[in-house]
């Protein structure tokens, strides 16, 4: 995901599956809404969400580091480790 010209592009979408629309917007949801695994409640990460601009559906929703879901002992070590 990134941002050019002030708007939000990302290689997963470019088109709104609803209308058809070329601009989203990148929304987040924290605290009470953000995500955890069900078997890791105290672990949680935001919940990011692409809003088409034109008609407001969200196209897609994701979390941007999917490993802090986990406990740290199920982690996947990082490349510096």
């Amino acid at each position: 995901m990134t941002f050019k010209d002030g708007r939000y592009t990302d290689d997963y979408v470019s088109r709104c599956p609803y209308c058809g629309g070329m601009e989203m917007i990148l929304t987040y949801q924290t605290a009470y809404g953000a995500v955890s695994a069900v078997n890791n409640s105290w672990g949680g990460a935001p919940l990011y969400h692409c809003v088409c601009r034109n008609c407001g559906s969200v196209v897609r929703s994701f979390v941007e580091d999917p490993e802090k879901l986990l406990r740290r002992k199920d982690r996947k070590p990082k490349e510096s480790e």
